[in-house]
């Protein structure tokens, strides 16, 4: 299956070298010959054919975690937005949701890459899919790292940290945040382009120069931007934390060390596949790793990693929403106040219904997080 990030980021090992596109179909799995990799070594290595299921797997996956992902994800940004974003942390949150969705949004394009083996939206579309998928995914392990750390400061540093978490501090440092996204993301804008080989249009990276070194250096950003620092971060802001808990006398205390507990297994259980995988796979462009059986296990790793790693963009709104009691609250607040508000409507011209409803929406929007009238 192509259209993976992990195909997009260094190009799955798959681009560069697909000899044989003539007995292929939109419903048959591709042969992948490493002729071309294994020249200097004079090993024809064939590794047979991606597994039947994956024609069908991965497209239901990953419709699914996109219905998912839209869903959970959306419902973050509605109810911050309905209680007016001001603490920092609110602010992270928000732009998280928004990181997650656009990198949600390129699932149905893999989704529709995965079906027929081949990209059928055309150049500019895969500039454009390709990169805001990396800005996502970038953007999101940035987010929750400053996540991280300004429950750092909050908890460890909370005195010292009143003129740092501040609104116009959050704002700037969300849009440095995206900026360097951006730029992380700028070699997909510049080097993915869709190309036709045989009669097939694939959506890929096209580097310059006949060495590796593009592809090489693209997982290793990966590896490092998008896993390392944060999971550094992460460890010693959360490990920080942890021992800073047990001397405050508050009776969320173990709530506030399992909800910490979840954020960092969780990070490290999704992403830390994919990377082991990425760091294997440009040890194979440095040739370290050079026998056939080895490549046809890390492709079939890298397919399973990738899809593993999808899920997480879908685990952050009830790792760092739906968990907390508050905003579960002012989820079901909002709920309420809607159905109530349907039901008025509904009523339609009963005068007694209308004026029933008015007296408990009055009553309700004295205790709205939100304070809007409907």
């Amino acid at each position: 299956m192509e259209g993976n990030l992990t195909y997009l980021s260094s190009g799955g090992g798959f681009e560069d070298v697909l000899e044989d596109y003539t007995s292929l179909t939109p419903n048959t799995s591709a042969a992948y010959d490493y002729m071309d990799f294994y020249t200097d070594l004079d090993i024809n290595c064939g590794l047979g054919h991606i597994p039947a299921f994956a024609s069908t797997f991965f497209p239901v996956l990953y419709s699914l975690l996109f219905v998912t992902g839209l869903v959970g994800n959306a419902l973050v940004i509605w109810i911050l937005t309905l209680r007016k974003v001001k603490a920092v942390a609110d602010m992270y949150l928000l732009n998280l949701a928004i990181s997650d969705l656009l990198f949600v949004f390129s699932l149905p394009f893999l989704v529709q890459y995965s079906i027929v083996s081949q990209w059928t939206f055309g150049n500019a579309m895969c500039k454009i899919i390709s990169s805001a998928y990396f800005i996502g995914f970038y953007s999101s392990a940035f987010f929750i790292t400053i996540l991280s750390i300004d429950r750092y400061l909050a908890i460890v540093q909370s005195v010292h940290a009143l003129q740092i978490r501040t609104p116009a501090h959050g704002l700037l440092t969300s849009l440095l945040l995206w900026a360097l996204a951006i730029l992380a993301a700028t070699p997909d804008l510049v080097f993915f382009q869709a190309m036709n080989e045989n009669n097939w249009t694939k959506c890929v990276p096209h580097y310059p120069g006949s060495d590796n070194g593009w592809k090489i250096f693209s997982n290793f950003e990966v590896n490092i931007l998008g896993w390392l620092i944060p999971a550094a971060i992460l460890t010693f802001c959360y490990h920080s934390i942890l021992k800073n808990l047990p001397k405050c006398h508050t009776h969320n205390k173990y709530k506030a060390m399992k909800l910490v507990f979840i954020v960092v297994i969780v990070f490290f259980l999704f992403w830390t596949p994919l990377n082991v995988t990425l760091f294997l796979n440009s040890l194979r462009y440095m040739y370290i790793l050079d026998d056939c059986h080895t490549s046809q296990r890390l492709d079939l790793a890298m397919e399973l990693a990738e899809a593993f790693s999808f899920i997480h963009c879908c685990l952050n709104p009830f790792i760092y929403a739906f968990v907390g009691q508050k905003f579960k609250k002012q989820l079901h607040e909002a709920f309420s106040r809607y159905t109530r508000f349907l039901s008025a409507c509904k009523g339609g011209f009963d005068g007694h219904s209308l004026e029933k409803h008015s007296s408990l929406h009055t009553k309700s929007s004295q205790l709205s997080f939100a304070g809007t009238a409907f």
